[in-house]
């Protein structure tokens, strides 16, 4: 029965692989396949290869210094924040909310199987994204350092326990390294030796778990110790109250009606409401469509904080290849406005309800055009504070800061078309848990990686390619002629093809 069940919830979430719900019929072993392919060159080849450079530059020097616990340390706490947001924002909707609840409860089948078949989908998500770092860490580590059978046994320990303890409260910690991780590596390498001693004195659990990793047998004794005890403990605390959340149907409460006038809207203004509603009614739906919301101004704040150490630090390195530092800059605004993707399940979040919106006398254009806005809005106005953070940071001439606005915002542009275009290229109406759609859809990491890949092609075009030779202003003048013509093609697409797609669902 537990193999039934997880075999159904993994088919939830990769629905839309065997599946084309717009055809109504299963997809060729063909496309399946080529969904598959398209999904591990997203994970592996992005997301891995990002990691295995970090890996290649951490290992030897850690490893010559006799610190390959804190190597493992380094990366394992990494990948702890990314099982975090591969499980932990996703967790709450996979084991309490799934429409199909009523059902499975009513059947002959223990509760505690349930529970299980949940908790396990969870942890292999978890395991996915956490696996992303870990697997090219312990490759590079058998590579650089050393390949023996404790090496063996540790790495793949410490990736099982990793995907068990995964913390939320690292999260916001992950962004600020990434955000200083040029600087951090440099000091780190620097003073490796004395950085080590601090971290075993002062953190003696986080050198316990590094040494796992190494393969010393007390460290792997006692870690997995500890993860096993905060897994009954959390067993026991979800058995307690399993039911009775995932029957609960919310309180309800008497209301008095009073009688208010009632402003009369615009159709547009009304589609546009409903979709502001409809993406703050949903936790899941803010926080995994719309993280960049937040991070734009905290970057901003961190500019005014700390960007003049950072221009200092970019110049110093990019400094023979002039305009790298603002470009730069611009290309991590872009990395941040690219994880606000609510474009991209706007249509299947939809649901069995779509009819409504279709049976209404309003055209498939203006419903889609409303969900456009929600993610320009949403994106937009946080950038606009970002630069003009920047332009208060950054001694910009009046033309490239234009150049600048212009690449950054019809960046932002692009990702809401492209979204919008993957949400009706790959819709998904029959889900029974809104995470599906949601975070684990292809669509959604296409959008999300998509956009990763184009930033990392911006940035490449200029170091590695002779684009710096254009000159700042030359290069930016490029790229945002590039990001219109994408930007037209995609709006004539929704215009005409996109809106006969949503009629016809």
């Amino acid at each position: 029965m537990l193999k039934v069940l997880v075999k159904k919830e993994l088919a939830e979430i990769f629905r839309s692989y065997f599946y084309n719900a717009k055809k109504n019929k299963a997809r060729s072993k063909g496309a399946t396949v080529a969904y598959f392919v398209l999904f591990a060159l997203l994970m592996a080849g992005v997301l891995g290869g990002m990691f295995a450079m970090l890996a290649k530059t951490l290992c030897a020097p850690l490893y010559a210094a006799g610190l390959g616990w804190l190597y493992f340390a380094m990366m394992g706490l990494i990948a702890v924040l990314l099982g975090a947001f591969g499980s932990v924002f996703n967790t709450y909707s996979t084991l309490y909310l799934p429409k199909d609840n009523d059902l499975l409860l009513s059947l002959p089948i223990p509760v505690s199987v349930l529970m299980v078949s949940r908790l396990v989908t969870v942890y292999l998500m978890g395991l996915l994204y956490s696996g992303v770092v870990m697997l090219p860490t312990i490759l590079v580590y058998w590579v650089a350092a050393a390949f023996t059978l404790p090496n063996l046994l540790g790495g793949l320990l410490l990736t099982a326990l990793i995907s068990v303890f995964v913390s939320l409260v690292f999260f916001a910690v992950y962004y600020f390294v990434v955000f200083k991780a040029q600087t951090l590596i440099s000091q780190l390498l620097s003073n490796a030796l004395a950085f080590g001693e601090a971290v075993k004195g002062a953190a003696y659990p986080i050198y316990l778990f590094g040494q796992v990793g190494v393969g010393d047998p007390i460290p792997c004794l006692v870690i997995s110790l500890v993860v096993a005890a905060l897994f009954a403990l959390i067993w026991a605390l979800i058995s307690h109250s399993f039911l009775k959340l995932a029957t609960s149907t919310g309180k309800s409460e008497r209301k008095v009606y009073k009688e208010t006038a009632v402003r009369p809207k615009s159709v547009s203004l009304a589609l546009l409401g409903k979709e502001f509603s409809r993406f703050l009614a949903s936790p899941n739906y803010m926080l995994n469509c719309g993280l960049g919301i937040l991070m734009l101004p905290v970057c901003g704040v961190a500019l005014l904080w700390k960007g003049g150490a950072l221009i200092e630090l970019l110049g110093g390195v990019f400094g023979e290849k002039p305009g790298s530092v603002p470009m730069l800059l611009c290309a991590m605004g872009c990395m941040i406005a690219s994880m606000n993707d609510m474009a991209v399940p706007s249509v299947s979040l939809e649901g069995k309800s779509l009819w409504l919106m279709q049976s209404l006398p309003v055209k498939p254009w203006q419903v889609l055009r409303a969900k456009l806005s929600l993610q320009l809005l949403l994106t937009g106005i946080p950038m606009l504070f970002c630069l003009l953070c920047l332009a208060m940071v950054y001694p910009f001439a009046p033309l490239d800061l234009l150049l600048a606005a212009v690449q950054t915002l019809s960046f932002v542009m692009l990702s809401a078309l492209f979204g919008l275009f993957m949400g009706l290229k790959m819709p998904n109406l029959n889900w029974t848990q809104e995470i599906t759609v949601i975070k684990q859809s292809m669509g959604v990491m296409i959008a999300m990686f998509g956009g990763w890949a184009y930033t990392v092609l911006f940035c490449v075009g200029f170091l590695l390619f002779p684009g710096w030779k254009l000159g700042f202003a030359g290069y930016m003048g490029a790229f945002i002629g590039l990001n219109l013509v994408f930007c037209g093609g995609l709006y004539l697409w929704l215009k005409k093809r996109g809106c006969g797609v949503f009629a016809a669902l």
